[in-house]
């Protein structure tokens, strides 16, 4: 299943077709709902074309994260909001789990992986247990000026 969310060709990892953005997003929700989560995606502001690194990044984490509430959270729905404001795209995940600490395999590449994604970016991550319990992934990316 991990291998369906994260669109790889069998074996090799290698990706299947081109790099994925912000617009394939309903085809995550429908495979992370055969894993067993369901995602309630909530868009912000009107949706508009992005960078293509933009696009890929900010599909990523939330792939990413996504994988990280099926393989880790215990829970069985997630939140996803996707603010595209002037100046910044902000990515929000959180669910209501028991996240990942303490558990087997919990000290993977996948939080590290989104942290990366922002920084190449310019961007911002954070991730972590919330207050009344689950766990948040939160992005901000930086939106170039636009040239007119």
């Amino acid at each position: 299943m991990l291998g369906a969310l994260r669109q790889t060709a069998p074996g090799d990892g290698a990706p299947l077709g081109p790099a994925p953005g912000l617009a394939e997003l309903d085809g995550l929700v429908e495979r992370s709902l055969d894993a067993g989560v369901r995602v309630d995606i909530e868009w912000r502001r009107e949706r508009r074309p992005l960078p293509a690194d933009i696009e890929l990044s900010a599909y990523r984490i939330v792939q990413e994260a996504i994988t990280n509430v099926v393989r880790h959270s215990g829970a069985s729905a997630c939140r996803v909001i996707i603010d595209c404001q002037e100046d910044d795209l902000f990515i929000e995940i959180t669910d209501e789990g028991r996240g990942p600490s303490g558990l087997p395999g919990a000290a993977g590449y996948g939080l590290t992986g989104m942290r990366e994604r922002a920084a190449l970016l310019h961007g911002e991550f954070t991730a972590g247990p919330r207050p009344e319990g689950g766990f948040l992934v939160a992005a901000r990316l930086p939106l170039p000026v636009a040239v007119t």
